[in-house]
């Protein structure tokens, strides 16, 4: 009998694990994607999905009932990008290397492109000057592609507010772009 248990132990953790696993592959961009609205840092959004994904891991580990695990994950994601704030290493002014310069490919970039490489450097600079809010909105519509009624699930608001949000939002976005002498999209 206790050879049964063991197998059915093991079974058990298997399945989670394969529960786990699909979890991630289904939502980590988006639990990054939160995140880097908040602070425009790769590497910052990584630590945060991880760490969102590692507190859902720990709470399975203890037996919890997660009802909606994206929906946790998300508000997790949210509490931690806020957390940074408070953390002494942003407080004191440190900020990693790419912040300060930017992101640059490794190779030289065609003549055609580096035009385009400039505006999306503004395009950046213009976000991070922008509220964590409109940061948020944008990244949920563009860069995730995530349509009215999904923006008002993530954000917990109505639909009506995502568009008046975005479209405050893009307003703001594009006096940023064209005080920084940006007349066109990329």
């Amino acid at each position: 009998m206790k050879n049964g248990t063991v197998k059915s132990t093991a079974l058990k953790a298997a399945a989670r694990r394969e529960d786990f696993e699909a979890l991630y592959q289904r939502h980590s961009r988006e639990v990054w994607a939160l995140a880097y609205a908040r602070w425009m840092n790769a590497d910052t959004a990584m630590d945060v999905a991880q760490e969102a994904f590692l507190r859902l891991w720990k709470q399975w580990e203890d037996g919890e009932v997660i009802l909606n695990p994206r929906a946790w994950l998300l508000r997790v994601a949210r509490n931690l990008a806020e957390d940074f704030a408070k953390s002494a290493f942003r407080r004191n002014g440190t900020h990693p290397p790419q912040m300060m310069n930017g992101v640059q490919g490794r190779e030289a970039l065609p003549l055609e492109n580096l035009e385009r490489e400039e505006t999306f450097g503004q395009l950046r600079e213009a976000m991070a000057e922008m509220s964590k809010a409109d940061r948020e909105i944008l990244t949920l519509r563009y860069a995730l592609d995530y349509d009215t009624d999904r923006i008002a699930e993530t954000l917990d608001i109505n639909a009506t507010a995502v568009h008046m949000r975005l479209s405050r939002a893009r307003q703001r976005l594009a006096n940023r772009l064209h005080a920084n002498g940006v007349h066109h999209a990329p």
